[in-house]
């Protein structure tokens, strides 16, 4: 196999064009056959190989730099930096990442998981490259879905300002992880049907540059004066208007025309952006036909592409069912999304209700503001975001959400451990950033009926509110325990004595096998579902501190800033002289793992938090 002539960086420039061609069909082979093990980013590693290749044809690794956005399209690059032997281990703990690591490799030159950043990643080393006087070559490849988000427009507009070589690939496959809305995906279009543009600007070009004395000056007049040939065949060409030389579209699944592309983009002294078309999900069927399901994609059968693993229904279904119906009863929900159309759940509504329907790309700061606008007109927008990128958007929730005390739901999606999409995913950090806003009130479900609940209470309540929930299968635990949800009102579920477990959210379900557990050992807590990180429940702790020696808390949060230090912060001021135990995540980055296991490995599996219970019982009996 010519695969296997791939052991480390630049391997692959030995290789004659026939190898070349069969090196494309081994790695898709390769990556389908892999990931229908492991899982993975199937679909936009498909579509990047060629891609891949070409770059690495004409740069030198690790000296150059190559920065991914997102990363979820970097496996090409991961074989070809000798780690093929790291997918069987593929997104596992301890095991290699989904996305660049440079703590894994030199030659992934910058960290990345979240959208639009590699533009002003890339930029930042090409200038550190020009103030230190150094000479290497660096790229930053990023989708057109992740060119909607308003960092990397920032990113463009500061683009031009440098004097030296810095290229962006444009990996143009219509696609993000949903199909691409809005102006920017319109004016690719146009850009990609266009290519008699590229040719007659290539044949004015040598054929000015070829007249004596005065065609190297007529070329540069055009260009500084945003040449009127440009306008007559493609109008308002963005990226020359920002001073960003484009050259392209060309077949992202042609290396020969992508090398020599490329090679020009860096002879270039300045910007470039080289605009690629891709087929997203290319060289296997399912892929192709289902780019979204095949984007993230558990264990499949090769055959169908069918999940091996029958899913049970999760948060995300039942958020999406009440969504559904509750498009009939209320005339004024909206659903907003942010390219994320499928993963919140979303697709429902959606098609039941077009018109109050937004997707509003890869943009959540947007996202958020635009809600507020939807809000102050009398409208309820949902937001639905997974935890990690709500994070991005914290100063429109404070500034345009909260302070104006707006009526938006922020449903929290993939909250806690997510598991193999690792430390860039995890959204461990919400209820951290979510309770330092005043006016918004932050809720966590114990089960799915508790979320169907949260979510008509959160209907008609008036003001900005936020429902936190976790990725993975929904709890059918405390079936019968369905108290209506009041505002900053707790559940007591269990009774017992002395001990308290006050736990919120999915830790709610872990409490209960800890007081199963504890009786073993007879000991009988209190087990009480906080339901509100904000507001929290004063009177019923207040009340606890005059009933139990000790309060647990029990949150998948970091401890910093989360629900547990904001109990004993109460709890402290009300002159409690007995003791807390804050459960949380530890204040540090989750790597990637199974979410089981990750929360065992952190102190959050019954059998751990019962045996620090136990210790302090015993403690305890010893004093006395």
């Amino acid at each position: 196999m010519v695969l296997d002539k791939i052991k480390q960086p630049n391997d692959i420039k030995k290789l004659s064009p026939e190898e070349l061609e069969t090196l494309s069909k081994e790695i898709r082979q390769f990556m389908i056959t892999s990931l229908s093990k492991t899982g993975g980013h199937l679909a936009s590693n498909l579509g990047s190989v060629e891609l891949t290749m070409a770059l690495h044809m004409v740069m030198d690794l690790p000296k150059d730099k190559i920065v991914w956005d997102v990363g979820h399209q970097s496996y090409t690059h991961k074989i070809l930096t000798g780690r093929k032997d790291g997918f069987k281990t593929l997104r596992s703990y301890g095991g290699m990442s989904g996305f660049p690591k440079p703590d894994e490799s030199p030659c992934d030159a910058f960290g990345s998981g979240h959208s639009s950043t590699s533009i002003s990643a890339g930029l930042g080393l090409a200038w550190a490259r020009e103030i230190k006087g150094e000479s290497y070559k660096v790229v930053s490849v990023i989708g057109d879905g992740a060119l909607t988000g308003g960092m990397a427009l920032e990113a463009l507009n500061n683009a031009s300002a440098i004097k030296q070589n810095f290229v962006i690939i444009l990996n143009d496959n219509n696609m993000s992880i949903s199909k691409n809305v809005g102006g920017m995906s319109t004016q690719l279009a146009k850009l990609r049907t266009n290519t008699g543009y590229t040719g007659l600007k290539e044949e004015v070009t040598q054929s000015l540059e070829k007249i004596p004395v005065y065609g190297d000056k007529i070329v540069a007049r055009i260009r500084r004066t945003k040449s009127g040939i440009k306008q007559l065949f493609i109008p308002g060409m963005l990226f020359e208007e920002m001073g960003i030389m484009y050259m392209g579209p060309v077949d992202g699944h042609d290396i020969e025309a992508m090398i020599k592309l490329f090679n020009s983009a860096f002879a270039f002294p300045g910007p470039v952006l080289v605009h690629v078309i891709t087929h997203k999900g290319k060289g296997y069927r399912p892929a192709e036909l289902h780019p979204s399901r095949f984007h993230g994609t558990q264990p499949f059968d090769l055959a169908t592409g069918i999940p091996l693993k029958k899913k049970c229904p999760g948060y995300t279904d039942i958020f999406s069912t009440v969504m559904r119906k509750s498009g009939d009863k209320y005339p004024d929900l909206v659903g907003i999304t942010a390219a994320m159309e499928d993963g919140t759940g979303l697709h429902r509504y959606h098609n039941m209700f077009p018109d109050r329907f937004f997707d509003v790309g890869i943009a959540e700061e947007h996202a958020v503001t635009f809600a507020a606008g939807l809000a102050k007109a009398g409208l309820t927008p949902v937001f639905a975001v997974y935890s990690s990128f709500l994070q991005r958007a914290y100063d429109q929730i404070l500034h345009d959400v909260a302070l104006q005390k707006l009526h938006v739901i922020f449903a929290v999606d993939r909250a806690g451990i997510v598991g193999e999409d690792g430390d860039t995913h995890q959204g461990i950090f919400d209820l951290s950033y979510l309770t330092t806003i005043p006016n918004l009130a932050v809720l966590a479900p114990k089960n799915k009926w508790e979320l169907a609940d949260m979510l008509k209470f959160a209907f008609s309540y008036d003001g900005p509110i936020a429902i936190r929930y976790p990725k993975g299968a929904a709890s059918v635990r405390y079936r019968l325990h369905r108290a209506p949800i009041e505002l900053g009102k707790s559940e007591e579920l269990e009774a017992g004595e002395g001990i308290l477990l006050y736990a919120i959210g999915s830790m709610v379900d872990v409490a209960e096998k800890v007081r199963r557990e504890l009786l073993v050992y007879g000991i009988h807590v209190t087990v009480t579902n906080a339901r509100f990180a904000a507001p929290l429940d004063k009177k019923y702790l207040l009340d606890a501190a005059r009933k139990y020696d000790l309060i647990v808390t029990m949150e998948e949060n970091v401890r910093s800033g989360g629900f547990g230090e904001r109990v004993e912060d109460l709890l402290n001021e009300a002159g409690f002289q007995g003791r807390t135990m804050i459960v949380s995540l530890p204040d540090a980055f989750i790597p990637h793992g199974g979410r089981n296991l990750l929360l065992a490995e952190n102190g959050l599996d019954a059998v751990t938090i019962c045996d620090r219970i136990r210790r302090y019982v015993e403690e305890q009996r010893g004093r006395d």
